[in-house]
């Protein structure tokens, strides 16, 4: 029987959508059968084996629809293997050390018994949505900071754990 996996995302201008992409990219790479969906539009999570939750994380939060997708469905995720991951540091230091979820993640995580969570950089771009973002931006402070080869190095551990 392959195991199902749902890869749900929060965000507002599709960099954590890209990473979640990437992530179900390699969880189907290792013969899983996958869904990447964004987490205001998933209805339930009882057909899955497995769930990956990713969230943009804003001043501190992640983004609204990964906070409340994992309220939505506490009950159904306590019962299955569940991951989350993060993503928004503007600048390296994701790729240069482990950043831990912040606090209401990590409330999550104990609540459901997740397994892990990693921080992943992040990525603000010309014509990304938002007035912060456009403070960002105008600064100098945005780019592209995603590190899809340890994306797909956590991705493949995630995998690993799933498959027999």
């Amino acid at each position: 029987m392959t195991v199902s996996v749902l890869v749900t995302y929060g965000t507002k201008n599709g960099s954590t959508a890209r990473i979640a992409e990437t992530v179900a990219e390699v969880l189907r790479e290792d013969g899983l059968r996958v869904d990447a969906l964004p987490a205001r539009s998933v209805g339930s999570v009882a057909s899955y084996d497995a769930v990956v939750v990713g969230g943009a994380l804003y001043a501190g939060r992640w983004h609204k629809d990964a906070r409340r997708f994992v309220r939505r469905h506490r009950a159904e995720l306590a019962e299955r293997p569940v991951w989350f991951f993060s993503s928004g540091p503007l600048d390296a230091s994701a790729s240069e050390r482990n950043i831990p979820p912040v606090p209401g993640v990590e409330r999550a995580m104990t609540r459901l018994g997740a397994r892990e969570h990693v921080t992943f950089g992040g990525c603000l771009e010309a014509g990304a949505e938002g007035r912060m973002a456009g403070m960002i931006l105008r600064s100098g402070k945005g780019g592209d900071f995603r590190d899809f080869t340890a994306i797909a190095a956590w991705a493949a551990g995630v995998a690993a754990s799933l498959t027999p």
